[in-house]
């Protein structure tokens, strides 16, 4: 039976992951609970008396090369991919349960959570879906970078990226409301240049890092090709940016724009939004095209060289 697309949704039962942390190098086990309506995604450390975080603005912490939740200062690190693939297949309610600091990397793209939310399916529930309607824009600045949202009828992403080559400049434009996320962003990967990697691991990040978690770069090119799309780095941007905008606590209806920004600046785009309560207001539903269809998903790597 299809899924009414306005009223919330949380998996139809549990789901089991583990690998390791991004940053940390830590093994990880995580496990995803069914939740009831209306309590949106919430964090909850099995190692630590089950403390729980929820994904929301006023708990982020440290954002730089990854965006950290955390509460009365218990962490929850890396949380983008996990919550960018929820709010991408339409999961309003979950428990993720973790046993670390980190939420594990897999391979370093949203992919390996919505094959498993079609594995085992959505089940609707009895509370209409709450939007966040962007009224006005919002806009944050930091010399060449930039990200802005601004009123519109779906979820529009419009992202520039302009890296040293060999990515260069690239761009994304797109709209959540069609669908399009599970095989346009979600396989998309991190990614990172082989020369930063004594730096990072000197910062005490990347620790977890293989050629299997993560898009490898050198002044010659990729070397763990092939590339899943051509533009897969801008994609990947894309994909942080719905994780971190999912911390608004309600999925948006508007336009984003973003020109060379990242975790920081899309955090500070949260912030900003939440303090301006002129700027948006709380609606039940938009006119979507096509809303993502748990039950009849194309899943896989069909989308290679897009």
């Amino acid at each position: 039976m299809a899924l009414e697309p306005h009223f919330e949704r949380t998996i139809r039962s549990e789901i089991e992951f583990s690998g390791v942390g991004l940053h940390s190098g830590a093994s990880v086990s995580m496990r995803l609970v069914p939740a009831p309506a209306g309590s949106g995604i919430v964090f909850r450390r099995t190692d630590l008396d089950n403390f729980e975080i929820a994904a929301v603005g006023r708990n982020v912490a440290k954002v730089s090369y990854a965006t950290s939740l955390m509460r009365q200062s218990v962490l929850i690190s890396t949380t983008e991919h996990l919550l960018s693939a929820l709010i991408g297949f339409g999961v309003d309610n979950v428990i993720v349960e973790v046993d670390n600091l980190e939420v594990p990397i897999l391979d370093g793209s949203a992919l390996p959570y919505v094959e498993a939310f079609h594995s085992v399916g959505l089940k609707q529930q009895r509370r209409k879906r709450e939007y966040l309607r962007i009224l006005k824009e919002v806009e944050v600045r930091d010399g060449s970078k930039f990200i802005g949202v601004y009123p519109g009828s779906g979820y529009g992403i419009e992202y520039t990226i302009d890296f040293p080559q060999p990515i260069g400049y690239e761009r994304f434009t797109g709209d959540l409301a069609t669908g399009d996320y599970v095989n346009l962003i979600a396989p998309a990967r991190t990614f990172g240049f082989k020369e930063d990697e004594a730096m990072l691991r000197d910062m005490g990040l990347i620790r977890g890092v293989s050629d299997e978690s993560a898009i490898i770069l050198s002044r010659n090119g990729v070397e763990n090709g092939p590339l899943r799309f051509r533009d897969e780095f801008v994609r990947h941007k894309v994909l942080d940016l719905i994780g971190d905008l999912a911390l608004a606590g309600r999925r948006i209806q508007g336009r984003v724009v973003a020109e060379r920004a990242g975790h920081a600046m899309h955090t500070a785009l949260v912030q900003r939004l939440m303090r301006d309560r002129s700027a948006w207001e709380l609606a039940h539903g938009y006119d979507e095209v096509a809303e993502v269809e748990s039950e009849a998903l194309p899943i896989g790597l069909r989308h290679a060289a897009v």
